[in-house]
C-alpha cells in the first residue's frame, strides 16, 4: 500500500509518494531566521580589543565562488571587511605580541544579506604545511562568533564550524591588519515525530539519520549524523539531504529527501503508520502469558521480520498484517494479526484449539 504525502515550502506545494510506513511534511514558515541567527549554545569567546569589522561592508566575491547548489545566485564565501581602528595589541592568550606577527579578525554571516553570528562558531586556524607526521598542524582555535587571531606571517587555512555547516578557507597573513567577513550558506532543520492519524507517539522511541546525497565506491551515503531524536536543531550547508526515520527497532523506516535553504529553518515532521505490539501465548483467551516462549514474526510474504524469546516481546511494526509463529515445549502455535497505525494493544496466541477457533471467528466477523 502506498501513502500519497505532501511536501509544503513557502507558497509552493509538491506531492510526492512515500513507502508504506509513512508520510513527510516539510514546512518552511514564512518568518524563519529572517534577520536573526539559529540558535546557538553559548560559550565564552574572547574578545578583540578594539572595533570590530564593519558587518554591513560590501563584499569582495573572489574567483572561485560557491557552488550554489539550490539555483540561486552564488555568493562570495570569504570576503574582506573593512576595519576602522587597528587595535594596538592583542588580548588573544597563547600569541605573543610583537611587530612581526599579523593580525587577522573572522566574522561568519548565515547568508550575505543575514548580521553576523554571535555566538556558536568554533574557528580553527591550521599552517598550510604538514608537520612530520604528515598532518596539518593546528595553531589556533576560538569558540563563540567573532575571533581575532595573531599569526606569524605565512599561509594558513581556517575552518569554521556552525554545528555540522563547515568551510575551509585559504588566508595569507603578513605584518598588517587584515579583516574577514565568512559566509557560511547555512540554514537548519528541525525534527519532529507524529502518527499519521493525529494520535501520539511514543517520541523516545524515534530517531533520525542524516546522509548526504552523493554514494561512496560501495554504493553507501556519507552519514553526516546518526539518532537525531525530535525536537532538535541540526545546523547544516544549504543543500538537500538524504533523512531516514525510524520508529523502534524492527520495520517502521521512512526515506525522504530534505532540502536546507540558507537562513532558514526547515520544520520536517514525520509521520508514521505503526502501533506497538506486544506478543502473548496463553491457554486461554485473557489468561497468563506462558514463559520461555521463542517468538517468530513474518510478514504476509512469509519472510521473518523479528525474532524474540520471552513471555511479552514488544515491538514496535508498521501496519499491515503479520503471522506469529510460537514455540513453547516442543509445538508451535500460529496466528495471523493485523497492525492498525496508532493501535498499540496485545496480541494473543492461544494453545487450545477450540479458543484459537473461537477467537478467529470473532475477528473474522
Amino acid at each position: 500500500m502506498l501513502d500519497l504525502g505532501s511536501v509544503s515550502i513557502g507558497a509552493a506545494t509538491l506531492r510526492f509518494l512515500k513507502n508504506a510506513t509513512c508520510a513527510l511534511l516539510i514546512a518552511v514558515p514564512a518568518i524563519v531566521i529572517e534577520s536573526a541567527p539559529l540558535s546557538a549554545q553559548t560559550v565564552e569567546a574572547p574578545m578583540p580589543p578594539g572595533p570590530k569589522p564593519d558587518p554591513n561592508a560590501p563584499s569582495v566575491p573572489r574567483e572561485d565562488q560557491i557552488i550554489n547548489l539550490l539555483d540561486r545566485e552564488p555568493e562570495p564565501l570569504f570576503s574582506d571587511a573593512k576595519l576602522p581602528l587597528v587595535p594596538t595589541h592583542s588580548t588573544m592568550t597563547g600569541f605573543s605580541d610583537g611587530l612581526d606577527q599579523g593580525a587577522l579578525y573572522l566574522m561568519a554571516k548565515l547568508t550575505q544579506d543575514s548580521p553576523p553570528l554571535d555566538d556558536g562558531l568554533v574557528w580553527r586556524i591550521y599552517s598550510e604545511t604538514t608537520n612530520a607526521n604528515g598532518r596539518l598542524e593546528l595553531v589556533a582555535t576560538a569558540n563563540g562568533g567573532d575571533a581575532e587571531f595573531r599569526l606569524d606571517p605565512g599561509a594558513y587555512l581556517v575552518h569554521t564550524a556552525f554545528g555540522y555547516a563547515q568551510s575551509t578557507n585559504r588566508v595569507v597573513i603578513g605584518k598588517e591588519v587584515q579583516s574577514k567577513m565568512l559566509t557560511l550558506n547555512a540554514g537548519g532543520i528541525k525534527f519532529g515525530a507524529a502518527m499519521k492519524d493525529g494520535n501520539g507517539i511514543d517520541r523516545q522511541q524515534v530517531t533520525f539519520d542524516v546522509y548526504g546525497m552523493t554514494f561512496d565506491e560501495r554504493g553507501e551515503r556519507n552519514k553526516i549524523v546518526g539518532d537525531v531524536k525530535p525536537g532538535s536543531i541540526l545546523r547544516l550547508s544549504a543543500d538537500t539531504y538524504h533523512v531516514v526515520s525510524r520508529y523502534g527497532d524492527v520495520n517502521a523506516v521512512i526515506r525522504a529527501d530534505i532540502q536546507v535553504l540558507p537562513g532558514k529553518l526547515t520544520e520536517a515532521t514525520i509521520l508514521h503508520k505503526a502501533a506497538d505490539i506486544t506478543l502473548k501465548l496463553v491457554n486461554e483467551r485473557g489468561g497468563e502469558a506462558i514463559a520461555n516462549t521463542t517468538w517468530s514474526v513474518l510478514s504476509a510474504g512469509g519472510h521473518v521480520v523479528v525474532e524474540a524469546t520471552g513471555a511479552f516481546p514488544d515491538f514496535v511494526l508498521a501496519s499491515g498484517e503479520y503471522e506469529a509463529l510460537a514455540r513453547n515445549n516442543g509445538r508451535t502455535y500460529q496466528h495471523t494479526f493485523e497492525v492498525v497505525p496508532g493501535e498499540d494493544r496485545e496480541v494473543e496466541v492461544v494453545t487450545s484449539v477450540s479458543e484459537l477457533a473461537a477467537q478467529e471467528a470473532v475477528v473474522n466477523n
